[in-house]
């Protein structure tokens, strides 16, 4: 069975229909990616399945459960984590306090002080700046902090939503050597929304393509990678 079950979803913003009867699933330890150009329902996904935007027709199971109708901090205390779109880190919060806020709904004190030294250990740069207002840390390190965050949950999946966006190629690498690490030390199971088709499919084990609200095409990433439609439109190939 898979740990999440996206099944025939639709979701809509007013009358817009942003997602057309979607359906994909994510298997226990994977990292399963989304990709597609701007406005094809990356983001949307994630956000349904995290309640944001809620689903107005289908299903959402996150292992064996029914979650399509549930509030957003409940999918949370659930096991699902997100790193959202842009970082949204709390910039007036030091680093350990937003840490800390990401670990809200949790009540294990010493499991939140074991993984708040893991997302040190995972990301020095944060640990170096604790005290430091969030706010006043560079794109990369914000990433670092909205992934760290999103940690602080203890997920049994987490949500990446553009996290190389707006971040220089040195940095890029480096966040998508901690999501490789995440998943292959930590056993963590990922679903991954990113424009930078190459990076995602080279750490992903499968791969969806959405267009316009639609899955067009779902395979290993292997496969997608020597998909001549996808070398022509997102691997800029001619």
């Amino acid at each position: 069975m898979a740990l999440l079950e996206v099944r025939d979803v639709h979701t809509y913003y007013g009358k817009i229909h942003a997602l057309k009867g979607i359906s994909l699933d994510v298997d226990q330890g994977e990292i399963v990616t989304l990709i597609g150009g701007n406005g094809a329902g990356k983001s949307t996904t994630l956000n349904t399945i995290c309640g944001i935007t809620p689903a107005a027709q289908g299903q959402i199971v996150l292992d064996g459960r029914d979650i399509t109708h549930t509030r957003p901090h409940e999918i949370v205390a659930l096991g699902v984590g997100q790193s959202p779109e842009g970082r949204k880190i709390f910039t007036r919060l030091t680093v350990r306090e937003n840490l800390e806020m990401g670990a809200y709904a949790r009540s294990d004190a010493d499991g939140i002080a074991r993984d708040m030294e893991f997302v040190f250990q995972t990301f020095p740069r944060l640990k170096e700046r604790e005290k430091q207002l969030g706010g006043t840390l560079s794109g990369g390190e914000q990433q670092m902090l909205a992934m760290g965050r999103a940690l602080m949950g203890h997920p049994r999946i987490l949500l990446l939503d553009e996290p190389s966006m707006g971040l220089a190629p040195l940095l890029v690498q480096d966040i998508f050597n901690i999501i490789r690490l995440l998943n292959q030390e930590q056993g963590t199971t990922i679903l991954l929304v990113e424009q930078n088709a190459h990076m995602a499919l080279a750490v992903a084990n499968r791969g969806y393509v959405l267009q316009t609200g639609s899955i067009i095409l779902a395979d290993s990433a292997r496969a997608l990678q020597n998909n001549e439609m996808v070398r022509k439109a997102y691997l800029g190939e001619s």
